[in-house]
C-alpha cells in the first residue's frame, strides 16, 4: 500500500505497517483525514508515528481514539513520536468520553448543493487565474521569438494531429453517410433526391466537421494532455521546473496549445473532404446519384463561406481543449486516483464548452447574416 498525502504516509514494510501522521490534524481537515484511514486495512503490526503532526485538536484526537481501538481490536498496535500535550489531551477526552454513540449527520441536499457550489467557483477562479497566466505567457511568447519552442510544437502537432487522422477518418466518413441515408428516405418522398447534396455540403463544413472533430480530439488529446501532466505533477516534476527556473507554461502548455491550434483547422479540412466522400457513398447507393452528379451540384450550392467559417471555429476549439486539458492537469493532487478524475472532467468540460462555443457561433453569425 503506497499512500502520500499531506495528513498520512504508509510504509507497508514486509512485517509491520507504519503509519506517519504530519499536518494539522484539526476539525478542518478532519473529513479529510477520516476518509484517508478508511482506506487502510490492517493485516500485520502497526507502527503509528505522530512525530510530523503539527497541530492536534480535540476533533483530531478523538478521529485517532476511533480508528486506534478499531485498529487494536484487529491487531498490535505501538504509538511513537507523539508530544505529552497530545498525551494529556488523549487521556483527558478518553477519561470524559461519552459512551452512548451520538448519530452521524446525514449530508443534507442543501449542504451537498452548497457544497458543489463552492467547489465549482473555486474551480472556476482558479480556471481564470490559469487564463491570465496563459495570456501573459502568450503575449510573451510572441514578443520573444527564441521563446518559441519549435521541437515541441512540431512533436505535439505530429502526436495531436497526423495521430488522430485514421480515427478522425473513419468518424467523419460514416456521419456523412449517415446523414445522406437518413436524409435520402424524406427527400424521396418529395422528389428532391439531389438537394441532399445541399443538406450534407452545408452542414459538414460549416457545424458537423468541426464538430465531430473537436470532440474526438478533446477525447483523445485533451484527456492526454491532463494525464501527462498530471502524472508529472505527481511525480513532482513540476515541481522541480519551477525549482531550476523553467516556466512549465512555456515548456508544457503554451507548445501544446499552439501545436492543437495548428493541427485542429488541418484536421477539420480533412474531415470535410472525407465527410463529404461519405455522403456521396451513400447517395449513390440509395439515390443512384453519381458522383459527377454529386460534385457539380456540391460546386454549385456550396458558397466558400460555409468552408471557412467551419475552419475558423477550428483554433477557438483547440484553444478551449489545450487550455482545459492542461489546467485539469495541473489540478491534479498526489494520488492517482486524482488523475482518473481530472482526466474525467477533462473531457466533460472540453465537450461542453466545444458545444457550446459552437452554438455561440451559430448565433452570432446567424445574427449577422452570414
Amino acid at each position: 500500500m503506497n499512500m502520500n498525502q499531506p495528513f498520512l504516509h504508509i510504509e507497508n514494510l514486509e512485517d509491520h505497517l507504519v503509519i506517519h501522521s504530519r499536518g494539522a490534524w484539526t476539525l478542518y481537515n478532519e473529513p479529510t483525514i477520516h476518509k484517508m484511514l478508511q482506506k487502510i486495512s490492517p493485516q500485520k503490526r502497526i507502527v503509528w508515528d505522530f512525530s510530523g503532526v503539527e497541530a492536534f485538536d480535540s476533533s483530531g484526537v478523538l478521529l485517532f481514539m476511533a480508528y486506534y481501538e478499531m485498529f487494536k481490536s484487529q491487531g498490535e498496535v505501538v504509538l511513537t513520536g507523539y508530544s505529552e500535550e497530545q498525551e494529556r489531551m488523549y487521556r483527558l477526552l478518553l477519561k470524559n468520553r461519552i459512551k452512548e454513540s451520538i448519530p452521524v449527520r446525514k449530508e443534507g441536499l442543501l449542504h451537498r448543493l452548497g457544497k458543489t457550489t463552492v467547489e465549482g467557483y473555486d474551480v472556476f477562479v482558479k480556471f481564470l487565474e490559469f487564463t491570465g497566466h496563459m495570456l501573459i505567457a502568450f503575449l510573451r511568447y510572441f514578443t520573444t521569438p527564441g521563446n518559441i519552442r519549435m521541437k515541441e510544437i512540431t512533436y505535439h502537432i505530429e502526436r495531436s494531429g497526423v495521430s488522430a487522422l485514421l480515427i478522425i477518418a473513419l468518424t467523419s466518413f460514416l456521419v456523412g453517410m449517415v446523414i445522406s441515408y437518413q436524409s435520402a428516405v424524406e427527400l424521396a418522398k418529395f422528389g428532391a433526391d439531389i438537394f441532399i447534396v445541399d443538406l450534407a455540403g452545408i452542414s459538414i463544413t460549416r457545424e458537423l466537421a468541426p464538430l465531430i472533430t473537436a470532440i474526438v480530439v478533446a477525447g483523445r488529446s485533451g484527456s492526454a494532455y491532463t494525464a501527462q501532466i498530471g502524472a508529472m505533477k505527481i511525480t513532482e516534476e513540476i515541481s522541480a521546473m519551477r525549482t531550476m527556473g523553467f516556466d512549465p507554461f512555456y515548456f508544457l502548455i503554451l507548445p501544446r496549445t499552439l501545436a492543437l491550434m495548428i493541427a485542429l483547422p488541418l484536421l477539420i479540412f480533412f474531415a470535410d473532404i472525407v465527410g463529404m466522400m461519405g455522403s456521396m457513398f451513400a447517395a449513390s447507393l440509395e439515390l443512384n446519384i453519381s458522383y459527377g452528379q454529386f460534385v457539380d451540384r456540391l460546386q454549385e450550392v456550396l458558397s466558400v463561406k460555409h468552408f471557412w467559417i467551419g475552419i475558423i471555429k477550428g483554433p477557438f476549439f483547440a484553444m478551449l481543449i489545450a487550455m482545459i486539458g492542461c489546467f485539469r492537469g495541473l489540478q491534479v493532487t498526489d494520488d492517482t486516483e486524482s488523475i482518473g478524475y481530472q482526466t474525467t472532467a477533462s473531457v466533460v468540460n472540453s465537450i461542453f464548452f466545444v458545444i457550446a462555443c459552437d452554438a455561440l457561433f451559430s448565433v452570432i453569425l446567424t445574427e449577422w447574416g452570414i
